[in-house]
């Protein structure tokens, strides 16, 4: 039912100081501007998914919308969207499991630098998504690709985290509901309880450090991963921009070595993280 992660929204104030800092940490052009009622968003899209930057624009009902969720929350993880193969049939799956979707809308997008338009069918799960927006797409074609800028730039989202005080109940969500396969359950006393649920060719990794009087009915969209294919070249070319970023350490997935950013994205916990070369047998 659900193919894979379509693209994750941060929403800012300054849509041009987001699009500079993306196109310094990912090593990217932008793929796509566009500018709606009320917002004005910018695209980039790698190898197996897009990150679309959204911030407010004018005085409409959509741009008070964006700038009551920045007063609320902050900048940063605002949604995270789905990709599907058959956006009706996704639909009554979402009705089945009591997620309450939206009907279901067709909506376009022009580029403003190639005048070209984008399509695709949309939805949105109104319910018992534990606070955390959600939406359902199905694309009506591929959407261009961000133009490397770097000998080094970022491949792919690996995975995108979720923090949860409810362990249980979030992976009756992402699981039984949404279907997504759960690929990992463990616990560990420095990390907590960690889950990863297969979506595509990345992971949606689900974090449970309880706290006293943390919130056990909202989860939040916390942290991302990108994936590259050599990680001293991506430090080097950002050590050299000024963005500040750890030394390279081995990571808590077998056969991975990350390093984590101080800056420069825009408030996200980040990570960067590459997959060393299995030896030949």
């Amino acid at each position: 039912m659900i193919t894979g992660l379509d693209h994750v929204v941060v929403v800012l104030n300054d849509i041009e100081a987001g699009t500079a800092a993306y196109e310094l940490l990912l090593g990217r052009a932008p793929s796509w501007r566009s500018r709606g009622e009320g917002s004005q968003t910018v695209l980039f899209t790698l190898d197996n998914m897009s990150l679309e930057l959204m911030a407010p624009s004018g005085e409409s009902a959509t741009a008070r919308r964006i700038r009551d969720v920045i007063k609320l929350w902050g900048e940063g993880l605002a949604s995270i969207c789905f990709l599907t193969s058959d956006i009706a049939r996704m639909h009554r799956r979402l009705e089945r499991v009591a997620l309450k979707p939206d009907p279901v809308a067709e909506v376009e997008s022009h580029d403003l630098v190639s005048g070209k338009t984008l399509h695709w069918k949309r939805t949105r799960a109104t319910d018992l998504t534990r606070g955390v927006r959600m939406f359902f797409i199905e694309l009506a074609e591929q959407r261009p690709r961000s133009p490397a800028t770097t000998d080094s730039p970022i491949l792919g989202l690996d995975h995108v985290v979720v923090s949860t005080e409810d362990p249980e109940r979030v992976a009756a969500l992402y699981g039984a509901r949404l279907g997504l396969d759960l690929a990992l359950d463990r616990s560990h006393q420095d990390w907590g309880r960690l889950m990863f649920f297969r979506c595509g060719d990345l992971v949606v990794e689900m974090v449970c450090r309880p706290v006293a009087g943390g919130d056990q009915q909202n989860d939040k969209l916390w942290g991302l991963s990108w994936r590259v294919a050599d990680i001293e070249a991506t430090r080097a070319r950002l050590v050299a921009a000024g963005i500040g970023v750890t030394e390279v350490r081995i990571g808590r997935k077998p056969g991975t070595r990350v390093m984590s950013l101080r800056d420069g994205t825009c408030g996200i916990q980040t990570i960067v993280l590459e997959r060393t070369p299995r030896p030949d047998i």
